[in-house]
């Protein structure tokens, strides 16, 4: 990883994620190589805000057979995503408007 921008690909915007804002909670995907020190460090220089903890998780490449066929199909690639947590008084503005 050579810049922080590299580390933090884009905000994941889901029902859940929704959720998760009102508890101070924000969902990113992030670099395949990317560790939890590298993701706080990103937000905190981006967003200027105070992280308190990171969750990462590996999201599984969805996969399904094409009928009559035995061969798999991957429908859609593996990712890693951060589920970042702030301190209460902290808010990231991307999220607001959603």
């Amino acid at each position: 990883m050579s810049t922080i921008y590299e580390i933090l690909r884009r905000p994941l915007v889901t029902e859940k994620s929704n959720y998760l804002v009102g508890i101070h909670q924000y969902v990113f995907e992030v670099a395949t190589d990317a560790n939890r020190i590298q993701v706080k460090d990103a937000v905190e220089q981006i967003f200027k805000v105070t992280v308190l903890r990171v969750n990462i998780i590996n999201v599984a490449a969805k996969r399904a057979r094409k009928t009559r066929s035995r061969r798999l199909v991957i429908s859609r690639n593996g990712y890693k995503k951060a589920i970042v947590t702030l301190s209460p008084e902290d808010r990231l503005p991307i999220f607001e408007g959603v």
